[in-house]
């Protein structure tokens, strides 16, 4: 059984529009192919940060402003959620700078770095668009891996943010 998709723009190139409306339509497009491939999930948008230009996966990043970011994300994550039962999973929380050794990798950050670059985007997404699903990156963030970090993963994203959904 094949499933022939629509190749939207990637990030990159729907974040250089600045067009919320439009991304929006484009995330509620999306949204309607989940239904008609009964998916659930939607595993996106990504929206680390541009930070090297030599990670794998820039082309699925929006940009390397986190304003920018997080409110593109936002019309994605509207647009897919906007259908009952359908979600979108924001990725990768947090700092995911590399694909090379990625599971190895440590982002070693002080907290207003973190706070104001990294997860600025992140924190727009949970409290504006009421994102269903956030997914941990697979790197270290200052030495621990994020799906363990307590502080990552409840005191910010759930207590500080009021995030309710699920962390995968």
């Amino acid at each position: 059984y094949y499933q022939y998709c629509t190749a939207f723009p990637v990030g990159v190139s729907l974040a250089q529009t600045w067009n919320v409306e439009l991304v929006e339509r484009v995330g509620i497009a999306i949204s309607k192919e989940m239904c008609e491939y009964n998916i659930t999930y939607f595993l996106g948008p990504a929206i680390n940060i541009h930070k090297n230009p030599l990670c794998g996966r820039n082309f699925e990043y929006y940009s390397e402003d986190p304003v920018l970011t997080g409110k593109i994300a936002s019309s994605i994550v509207n647009g897919v959620q906007s259908i009952d039962g359908n979600y979108a999973v924001v990725k990768h929380f947090a700092c995911n700078n590399q694909e090379d050794n990625r599971t190895h990798s440590s982002s070693n950050v002080n907290e207003r770095a973190l706070r104001e670059i990294y997860l600025r985007a992140f924190e727009i997404v949970v409290k504006e668009a009421k994102v269903k699903s956030v997914m941990t990156s697979y790197n270290k963030v200052n030495d621990v891996y994020t799906p363990n970090s307590y502080d990552l993963c409840t005191n910010v994203l759930r207590h500080e943010w009021g995030f309710e959904g699920v962390v995968m």
